[in-house]
């Protein structure tokens, strides 16, 4: 089976989960999805899912708590994955997120 349609969920200060910028190529179809606060994540992945995606990707800013949360949510119905940042990113990328 091909990947035709995938989720990205990001965090992002003023984000409405409710809008999805789209992005469609010949084969396949890409939705990305901000949210305001992490707690929103779970309820976008699930309505993600729902619509179609076969597989969820997560922004760093998430971590492996919320990965999890996610993983659980959808049930195993698609792989969850988040983005990684190595140690030499590790101050930098707090600095972004010291307000969540």
């Amino acid at each position: 089976m091909a990947l035709t349609a995938w989720g990205f969920i990001y965090t992002a200060s003023g984000s409405d989960p409710a809008r999805e910028t789209v992005v469609e190529t010949r084969g396949c179809r890409s939705v990305f999805v901000g949210v305001n606060d992490p707690s929103q994540v779970v309820d976008v992945a699930r309505r993600l899912v729902d619509g179609g995606a076969q597989l969820i990707e997560l922004c760093g800013g998430f971590g492996p708590v919320w990965t999890a949360r996610v993983i659980e949510a959808v049930q195993g119905a698609v792989p969850v994955g988040g983005v990684a940042y190595g140690t030499e990113a590790v101050d930098q990328v707090h600095a972004l997120f010291a307000d969540h």
